[in-house]
């Protein structure tokens, strides 16, 4: 898991320590600790992109240090209605906040397949979360090159 950030990868580490059935009550856990949206983006939603992916209504933004190891910051917006979506979404935020842009350019695309859920989860919903990770993953990208990073 060497492309992995570090918790990222303790993360996929805690997942595949359990049981099958016990991994989507950790993605549910996961769900209830995803953070609130600062005021700066709860008061401008139109600053968050959709993940149309998702079929639940699942927003992000992020932003990226411009100088250093350019950490970047994610931010989610998910309904608790949708809980294992809004978990996955918290498990990005745990696992890549923080985390060097390039660390999260590197994350495999298909690494929502590492937590070992696709027997629990239906093939939409991950789509869903691969798409979180894409997203995340192209708007880093955008950053970068328009030097805002």
């Amino acid at each position: 898991m060497s492309a992995l950030p570090p918790a990222l990868a303790g993360i996929v580490e805690d997942f595949a320590a359990l049981e099958e059935s016990q991994r989507l009550e950790l993605l549910l856990e996961f769900s209830d600790a995803l953070p609130e949206l600062p005021p700066r983006f709860a008061d401008h939603p139109e600053l968050l992109e959709q993940v149309a992916e998702c079929q639940s209504p699942i927003f992000l933004a992020l932003e990226v240090d411009p100088e250093g190891e350019r950490a970047v910051h994610l931010f989610f917006s998910a309904p608790p209605e949708a809980p294992t979506t809004r978990g996955f979404a918290s498990v990005l935020h745990e696992g890549l906040d923080g985390a060097p842009a390039q660390a999260v350019l590197d994350v495999p695309d298909d690494m929502p397949h590492l937590l070992g859920l696709t027997r629990a989860i239906t093939p939409l919903r991950m789509r869903g979360m691969s798409g979180m990770l894409v997203r995340i993953k192209r708007q880093v990208r955008e950053a970068l090159a328009a030097g805002t990073a």
